[in-house]
């Protein structure tokens, strides 16, 4: 009985907005679904049809539109980490996705209106030259571009955060539908795709390239007016201090302390109940041996003559703070082990669309736009998903007794090897289609052989991206969860930057050392390229990134949290004090 009622106390007290029991939940999520399904419309249909609006209206060469999109889609993605910090720091979450919805709508109308208007497109120039854009048109180019940037990455740094914040991860109940919602936000994201891949290309290939932005800009105002409409079913987190100081706090405590020597037992370290903060509930991380140097920051001068307070952060942190700094520098060689990936997928949306572009790409009399390809790992997703929701996941569960059948790492990993197999796959392929285009001069083989490099990639981004939105989020000190789900952004555009420093430095490179005295992907004509051989260099990159991965995968260390109970006013009082651990059983938790 008295068990019963801790547990009821603690859900009672454990979150600020969880009070209300009608908020929240699968309904308040679902303005979040609908949100992503229409935003992505656009969003996805841009990514993968950018390149070749570059090359056919703005006059970029074949490394220059495809090194202006991968900055593009990697500035966005950088960029949520700025919408990750004011969402945990200053405004709530909600607010954060409103604000940066207008930047982004208002970079979607300028693309609109400089791709209307002819007298706004660049006049061509020597196919040597990566860009012909000069003075005002390139000022607005450049602009609207960083304006969608900023807008979209605010959004995408806050919105995941704002979702999975309708349920609370310490309800056993809960903690599963978290999971659930992941993979239904990816599910909303792909059948989204699914429309702007096939809808938005047509008009943007077939009918004018504005009809496509202006679809887009329409969408996406929708989708943030959707959204809106949701603020009264949103549990939503009140922003506090500034997490990033507690993180510095604890570096520059740790330095000041460097000479003093550890301590021998981890309840020498401080720790509060925080009872001054007027806290009735709060959270407790277990001392952990990782990274042991930090853990100076805890420990108490003895010529201290005053109780600590939490306006001492300067001079003394406690044992979570620690804890929590150990968690985020955990998580980094998983965001660094990751990029890779994101680099491969950056080549099925630039090389493989242009690729895609000369190859066979009828039907009959039905002509497929090349940038619709990518509608075939889209369509897998779709079907996969709610497969591995309800028949992979509660089978997976029998066998490894975990809530989510498999953990977010080991998920990660499946991801990993198979877009070791899409790069092979993507190699192949094009080794059989520069063959046959200069074997058949003026014939290609059909754009299909691109399916099975996308189909086995869109897999492994189901895999991959689910299973670090998933990872950052539960892992997360609670201060941070909007900031570390940008962590997998993070990930996405460093796979972007690292696209454009392969291209660049390949093509610098094998000019120098091969007879011809031209880069593997110069000029525009592929089929005097070696993109294969490109293919094969990630191939084996990702390979032996695979292997990095798996050692730091192993050598991560779960979270395990204490929520602590110590009621304040009698009216609320517990027949007696009590603490109750909550660990998340993923496998390696440890507490020590």
């Amino acid at each position: 009985m008295a068990e019963m009622e801790v547990g009821e106390a603690a859900n009672k007290y454990l979150s600020p907005w969880n009070k209300n029991k009608e908020k929240g939940g699968f309904r308040a999520a679902s303005f979040v679904y609908g949100f992503v399904f229409l935003d992505n419309i656009g969003f996805i249909a841009n990514m993968v049809s950018m390149v070749l609006y570059f090359m056919l209206q703005m006059h970029f060469n074949l490394s220059g539109a495809s090194t202006t999109l991968t900055n593009f889609m990697g500035s966005t993605f950088l960029l949520s980490v700025i919408g990750g910090f004011i969402s945990d720091t200053f405004i709530s979450r909600f607010h954060t996705c409103i604000i940066f919805g207008a930047l982004e709508v208002m970079g979607l109308a300028l693309i609109t209106i400089q791709a209307r208007f002819d007298k706004l497109h660049p006049d061509p120039c020597s196919v040597q030259e990566s860009s012909c854009l000069k003075g005002g048109i390139s000022v607005m180019f450049y602009g609207s571009l960083a304006l969608l940037a900023l807008g979209s990455g605010g959004v995408r740094g806050a919105l995941p955060a704002l979702g999975a914040d309708q349920f609370d991860v310490n309800d056993p109940k809960s903690a599963k539908a978290l999971a659930t919602y992941f993979n239904y936000l990816i599910l909303a994201t792909s059948a989204g795709a699914c429309i702007g891949v096939t809808f938005v290309v047509y008009l943007s290939m077939h009918v004018h390239w504005y009809w496509g932005f202006f679809v887009a800009t329409v969408l996406s105002c929708t989708a943030f007016s959707f959204l809106y409409t949701g603020k009264a079913f949103y549990r939503l987190q009140v922003p506090e201090d500034s997490p990033l100081v507690k993180v510095v706090q604890v570096i520059v405590v740790a330095i000041k302390n460097r000479k003093l020597p550890l301590a021998e037992n981890s309840a020498e370290l401080y720790e509060t109940n925080e009872k001054e903060s007027g806290l009735s509930v709060y959270r407790r991380i277990p001392h952990t041996k990782q990274f042991s140097w930090l853990d100076k920051a805890a420990i108490l001068r003895k010529e201290s003559k005053q109780e600590p307070t939490a306006s001492t952060g300067w001079t003394i942190c406690t044992v979570t703070q620690v804890e929590e700094v150990k968690i985020i520098t955990r998580m980094i060689p998983i965001i660094f082990s990751t990029i890779i990936m994101n680099t491969c997928l950056a080549q099925l949306q630039t090389f493989s669309v242009e690729q895609g572009f000369i190859m066979n790409r009828y039907i009959g009399s039905f002509q497929i736009e090349a940038p619709t390809i990518p509608v075939i790992p889209l369509l897998f997703m779709c079907i996969l998903i709610p497969l591995y929701e309800f028949v992979f996941v509660p089978f997976a569960r029998k066998i490894t007794k975990h809530p989510t059948g498999i953990t977010q790492l080991q998920r990660v990993g499946i991801g990993l090897v198979l877009s070791v197999l899409s790069m092979a796959i993507a190699g192949i392929v094009e080794v059989k289609r520069r063959k046959y285009a200069l074997d058949h001069p003026g014939e290609s083989i059909s754009i299909f052989w691109l399916s099975f490099q996308f189909g086995i990639f869109g897999i492994a981004d189901m895999f991959t991206l689910v299973g670090l939105l998933e990872f950052f989020y539960r892992e997360a000190p609670i201060k941070m969860r909007s900031l570390s789900t940008s962590f997998t952004w993070i990930s996405l555009s460093f796979g972007y930057f690292l696209s454009t420093i392969f291209v660049t430095m390949i093509n610098s490179v094998t000019k120098k050392v091969t007879p011809s005295k031209k880069g593997w992907l110069h000029g525009q004509d592929l089929d005097t390229n070696n993109l294969d051989l490109f293919y094969w260099f990630l191939a084996i990159l990702s390979c032996l990134n695979f292997v990095h991965y798996l050692y730091w995968a192993n050598w991560y260390k779960y979270k395990t949290e204490q929520v602590m109970i110590e009621p304040l006013q009698a009216q609320e009082s517990i027949s007696t004090s009590a603490a109750y651990l909550i660990k998340k059983d993923d496998g390696k938790a440890q507490n020590e």
